[in-house]
């Protein structure tokens, strides 16, 4: 899939998948393709105590039981919503679910206040019903209803961003599992088939803009993701998704562990700093999730290859990070340089390393942007 700009994890992993369904003898849920523990052995990696004969890498960091609860859910009837903060991994691990359990993940709808009831459900190809009028033929399925046609898991990305009614004719489907056709005389219900589920995602942060009903919160069992905090955990994570950036880009430049500290350090005191903060303004508008530490340590990888020296260098990561955090002018570009001058200041001085050079170039790019 070297021509594909970003290859779903079906086609990423298909050769492992194929692996790991050939030597799955453990009972199946409907017409999943992964028993349970095979796709629990997927998303988080293969231990020696399975006794396999190959490495299967992880691929989702986090809590065993969070993946666990997830699978179980989705081997039962109602439908699973994984919530958390922006970049905990919720549609990673979506993907790789439904990858693992359907060989398909593409079937996605993305919540906006632009989504309608059509794009959970079907629409029709005008011109086939001009010419041949209103039929199965010519009507478009959902992602959804493909799903249910399939008996195949469908995914709903960011569930709370889409307004009330189309989150109530989601409540239909969940708990009838059909949906009717009335514009059709025969052949008027799609019924979903046995295996069909739906995983959904939430921002926690989005809470107050599109609430969830009570009546769709119970067809809906919720798996919340946390921000990672420990830090092998979150080093693990940055490495992994630093490998694959450079693998896609072809791009052969070291990330010495000493930078990967320096990174994974200053976004532990900013949090910090976020925790202890008095009010709204005194935080960074960034989450400070760990998806935004990939693509702060992306950004620079990317610039260094491009206009640096081919070297990953202390300076251009604090130009990074000063660049992707400072979303509010002139509130993000206050907060880090007072973290400039009351933290990695006394810690160059105390510490020196690449704490000097890293002081540095977050100084240049704050009086650049200010």
């Amino acid at each position: 899939m070297s021509d594909v700009l970003r290859a779903p994890a079906e086609l990423k992993y298909a050769e492992e998948l194929d692996w790991l369904e050939s030597v799955d003898d453990n009972p199946k849920p409907f017409a999943w393709r992964l028993s349970p523990k095979m796709v629990r052995l997927f998303v988080l990696g293969a231990e020696r105590s399975d006794g396999l004969d190959r490495e299967v890498a992880q691929k989702w960091f986090g809590d065993r039981s969070f993946v666990e609860r997830a699978i179980v859910t989705l081997a039962s009837d109602r439908g699973l919503l994984l919530i958390g903060d922006p970049g905990t991994g919720k549609s990673w691990l979506a993907e790789l679910l439904a990858a693992a359990i359907s060989r398909n993940s593409t079937q996605v709808v993305q919540g906006t206040a632009g989504t309608t009831e059509d794009h959970i459900k079907y629409s029709w190809n005008v011109s086939m019903v001009i010419a041949k009028g209103q039929s199965r033929e010519s009507m478009i399925p959902s992602p959804i209803m493909t799903a249910m046609e399939t008996g195949t898991i469908g995914r709903f990305e960011e569930l709370t961003r889409s307004t009330s009614d189309v989150q109530d004719a989601l409540i239909s489907i969940l708990s009838e599992k059909y949906i009717s056709v009335p514009e059709l005389d025969s052949d008027n219900i799609v019924f979903a088939k046995p295996g069909f589920s739906v995983i959904a995602t939430a921002n926690s942060r989005d809470r107050g803009v599109n609430d969830l009903s009570s009546a769709l919160k119970r067809r809906f069992n919720f798996v919340r993701i946390p921000v990672v905090t420990n830090k092998k955990s979150e080093t693990e994570i940055v490495r992994f998704r630093t490998e694959e950036l450079l693998r896609r880009h072809q791009i052969e430049l070291d990330v010495p562990p000493t930078l990967l500290d320096v990174l994974l350090r200053s976004f532990a005191d900013l949090r910090e700093a976020a925790a202890a903060a008095g009010s709204e303004d005194e935080k960074l508008e960034s989450a400070l999730s760990t998806a935004e530490q990939i693509g702060v340590l992306e950004d620079a990888i990317l610039h260094s290859n491009f206009f640096g020296e081919r070297a990953l260098t202390a300076h251009t990561l604090a130009s990074s990070l000063v660049g992707s955090l400072s979303r509010r002018a002139p509130e993000d570009l206050a907060i880090l340089n007072k973290y400039m001058h009351g933290v990695v200041e006394p810690r160059s001085k105390d510490e020196g390393g690449l704490w000097p050079e890293f002081l540095a170039g977050g100084r240049d790019t704050i009086a650049t942007l200010s």
